[in-house]
């Protein structure tokens, strides 16, 4: 009901809130997601919260994932998560600059970085949107080279333009803007914060974001283990500890499992009525906790890539029961993994039905292919 799954909302906005954050690591996941939880023209209408009125936003944040999160979050998300990982990530490039450097390392490389980073954000303030090779055109620093997996076999050179780009967007200072393509693109042009947003993101202690970001994800995702709080924000146990201090949640027994839900939230949820659904990978539902038996049962081999990613499933009244896949012809087909009765079988075909329509000439394929959805796709 809260993930607007049983109920759909009638926007992006809604969407995107619903579940806290919308994953974007594959850009088609997050119109796909929203398809299916809002009734609204979804390409057009997240182009618009994405790109005109720009009330959702693209970011890195949560386990260093990119999410696409209302813009009343953002700076909930930075401050609460991106902060740190942009120290981390810091050091790390500093390191590999200086030791792993092709074909020189580079000397100082704290504050090279910081002299190219000044200087490639001021090429993108002149420029007011650019690619990652017309600011590479501009900063030709940004051509400098590293060896990756030094005397491995998977050895390899590459710049450190994407990660330049990435160290100034995960410190806030620079946004994705539009795709270089259609919506399903992964090529993107670059805004500075002040030209995307007027005014720029409100600055926040990271303890107050931490503790308001935990709020809502026990919203929307009570009652669950303390654990899967720290897994889905990448926190240390001492952060997820103390922003849990802040709220004061009640702990609540699972089928055995002490898991936690918000003080004021603990009346039962009206049961609503059947319903199904085909979410796309990467589905910020399933994506959600990291204790997944109770809506996941014995399915998880086939729908999970090596590395915990989610592909496309069928979801029915709370529960995954089988995956679906687009094919080369567009056809949309899908195999369940139990037996769900007809009538929930044909509510399942319909909606593959109408999912197949939705598509047209569109095709898509999971940035991250699962064992189940490789096979229904061939």
């Amino acid at each position: 009901m809260r993930h607007g799954l049983a109920n759909r909302g009638a926007s992006p906005e809604e969407a995107a809130d619903a579940v806290v954050a919308l994953h974007a690591t594959d850009p088609a996941t997050v119109y796909l997601a929203v398809r299916a939880r809002a009734r609204c023209e979804v390409v057009g209408e997240v182009g618009r919260a994405l790109y005109e009125d720009k009330s959702l936003l693209r970011m890195l944040g949560m386990r260093r994932t990119m999410f696409v999160v209302s813009r009343s979050l953002a700076p909930v998300v930075q401050a609460a998560c991106s902060a740190d990982i942009a120290k981390k990530q810091r050091k790390l490039l500093v390191g590999h600059l200086s030791t792993q450097g092709y074909p020189d390392n580079v000397a100082d490389a704290d504050a090279w970085l910081a002299e190219v980073e000044e200087s490639a954000a001021a090429a993108l303030s002149a420029r007011g949107t650019a690619t990652a090779q017309q600011l590479s055109a501009d900063e030709p620093r940004l051509r400098q080279q590293l060896i990756m997996a030094k005397g491995k076999p998977y050895e390899s050179i590459g710049g450190v333009t994407s990660r330049v780009l990435f160290q100034l967007a995960v410190d806030g200072r620079i946004v994705r803007g539009r795709p270089r393509g259609s919506w399903i693109s992964t090529q993107y042009e670059w805004s500075t914060v002040e030209d995307w947003l007027p005014g720029g993101l409100p600055e926040l202690s990271a303890e107050a974001a931490r503790t308001e970001l935990a709020r809502r994800w026990l919203f929307a995702f009570g009652p669950a283990p303390v654990t899967d709080l720290r897994w889905w924000t990448g926190w240390t146990a001492g952060q997820t500890t103390k922003s849990l201090a802040e709220i004061g949640p009640v702990e609540v027994d699972v089928d055995g499992v002490a898991c936690l839900v918000l003080p004021d939230d603990v009346e039962p949820t009206v049961v609503p009525n059947p319903w199904v659904a085909l979410l796309p990978a990467l589905d910020p539902t399933p994506m959600g906790w990291q204790q997944r038996d109770f809506y996941l049962g014995a399915h998880r081999e086939p729908l999970f890539d090596r590395t915990g990613n989610i592909g496309p499933t069928i979801l029915s009244d709370g529960r995954i029961v089988g995956a679906w896949a687009q094919r080369a012809s567009g056809e949309v087909v899908y195999r369940l993994l139990e037996d769900v009765g007809a009538d929930v079988e044909a509510a399942i075909t319909a909606e593959a039905n109408h999912l197949e329509e939705w598509f047209g000439t569109t095709r898509v394929i999971p940035k991250f292919r699962t064992p189940l959805e490789k096979t229904l796709s061939s």
